[in-house]
This record gives C-alpha cells, structure tokens and sequence, in this order.
C-alpha cells in the first residue's frame, strides 16, 4: 500500500514542485493540467503511429514541448504584464482545446503503444518502479537549483519583494519567464509519464490536476503572498494528499468528496498562511517601535 502511494504521488510531486517555484515568485499556474494532456496525447500519437520512432525520445520530445508551451506563459506575463491567473487560466483552455484538436477526439489505447515506451515510468530494472526514481531525480535537481544556484535565490528574491529585487540587479522578468518554462518543462515530463504508466492518452487526461498541485504546494509550506516555501514541505504536501486520498478510497468515501477534502486543505493552508504572516507583520512592527 505504501508503494501504490509513492507511485500514485511521483507525478504529482514533479508538477507541484514546478507549481512550487511559480508560487513562491507571486504567480500561479493552472495551466498545467492541460500542458500534461497536450503532450502526452501528441507523444502517443508519435510514438504509437510513427513507425521506428524510439520510443526513449519520448522524454526529451515531451520536455521540448512542455518547454514551448510554458515559455508561452511566460511571455505572456513577463513580457505582456498580464496577471497570472489569468494568463495561465487562458492557456489551460487554449491547450485543453489543442487536445481534442489535435487527436480529433480519439483516444491512444494500450494495445497501440510499445512495451519500450510503457516501460518508461513501470520498468523496475533497479528493483524501484521508474516512476519513483524520475521523481526522486527532480527533487534533488530542484532541491539543488532553488538552494545553491543564483536563479534559484532569485526566484525568491522575486517573490518576497520585486522591486527590492530589481534594485538589487535581480532581472525580475527574466526570473518569471524561467520560472514559467521550467513549469512547462516539468508538466511535459509529466506528460509522459503518465501516458506511459497509464498506457493510455486520453481527451480528459490530468482533468483538474492543477488542483491537486496547488494544494500540494500550499499545504507544503509554500506561501500564496510569494518568497518562501521549500522542497521537503511541499514533499510534505504530495505525501498527505496522497495518504488522504488512500483512505479515503479504502474506506469507499466517495471520488468528490476526495475533490472536497483537496479544497479544505488549501483553504486550512491559506487561513493558517495568512495568520502566520499577520502575526509576524505585527512582531516586527513591534521591535521596530522598541
């Protein structure tokens, strides 16, 4: 049981961790969902109707069109100034339409996709499921990029104040559109992933999973105002998500109200969030008097 939750949250670490970083910048991104069911339709459709296309490139093509359309977010925000939730709300629907344009409202099945490619994310050949070493694997590197590189530092400089940001020679829009194309590039990733564990590339597939990674995020520690949040909290966060949706469906409770349960957890995290900050607004207002 303990298993099926790692494999059952290794996608959604990947993509909250993406989600993550956009956060702690001020920005959102509920674009993701549907960057993860574009490209894992347009990689199964390569994969599976592109004779002798090796099926390991799958990864790299997923990530190279994650990339492109994450770089869209962020030119959109960075370069156009629009705000987040509404930029990145229009590109969900955009890519979401792109889905069934794209596969004409086809499905890929299982029987259509080489073992090779469904091997991807179910393979064991170190004795651990594939899917939970990619995830282990994009913990360390963002763990690494957001600790001890200088964009990493920057992206929180962002968050916590941009003009204070600016002033000190952080190159605010250049930080958000990375922070936005490293967003795509995860949810690509993810986009092949889950076409390979699924064995399948469906119209709805990651329908609604943006909310699952904002929550993910957001009960990891991760600050809705921007400027803090850290990998092993929103670890965390993947980590109680999936325990609660494991009991909830060993007790038979029923798959919306598993969507309720997501809800009220981001609404605990945001009213916790929100207090905290108050209550340490208020302390160094106080010291400052003193």
């Amino acid at each position: 049981n303990f298993r099926d939750i790692l494999l059952n949250i290794s996608i959604l670490v990947i993509v909250a961790l993406a989600q993550a970083m956009v956060i702690i910048t001020g920005g959102i991104d509920l674009s993701v969902s549907s960057t993860i069911g574009l490209v894992a339709m347009m990689v199964a459709f390569v994969v599976a109707r592109l004779a002798g296309f090796p099926p390991w490139l799958a990864l790299p093509l997923g990530m190279a069109l994650g990339a492109v359309l994450g770089s869209v977010n962020g030119l959109l925000i960075a370069r156009g100034g629009l705000p987040p939730i509404i930029a990145t709300l229009g590109t969900w629907s955009i890519y979401r339409g792109l889905v069934f344009f794209y596969s004409g409202g086809t499905w890929i099945n299982a029987f259509e996709l080489p073992v090779e490619f469904k091997e991807i994310a179910k393979g064991t050949p170190l004795g651990v499921p594939n899917l939970i070493l990619f995830a282990l694997v994009v913990v360390l590197a963002v763990y690494y990029f957001l600790n001890f590189t200088r964009l990493g530092r920057d992206i929180y400089a962002v968050g916590s104040n941009k003009l204070a940001a600016q002033m000190a020679g952080v190159r605010v829009s250049r930080t958000i559109f990375m922070v936005y194309l490293i967003s795509g590039l995860l949810a690509g990733l993810a986009g092949v992933l889950w076409a390979s564990r699924f064995e399948s590339a469906q119209t709805n597939t990651a329908l609604g999973f943006e909310l699952q990674t904002v929550a993910a995020s957001v009960v990891g520690g991760v600050s809705v105002l921007g400027g803090s949040g850290t990998v092993p909290g929103v670890l965390l966060g993947a980590f109680l998500l999936g325990i609660i949706n494991n009991a909830l469906t060993l007790v038979r409770i029923s798959p919306f109200w598993q969507l309720a349960a997501q809800g009220l957890l981001i609404l605990l995290a945001v009213i916790v969030d929100f207090f905290i900050s108050r209550q340490l607004q208020r302390m160094v207002a106080v010291r400052r008097r003193a």
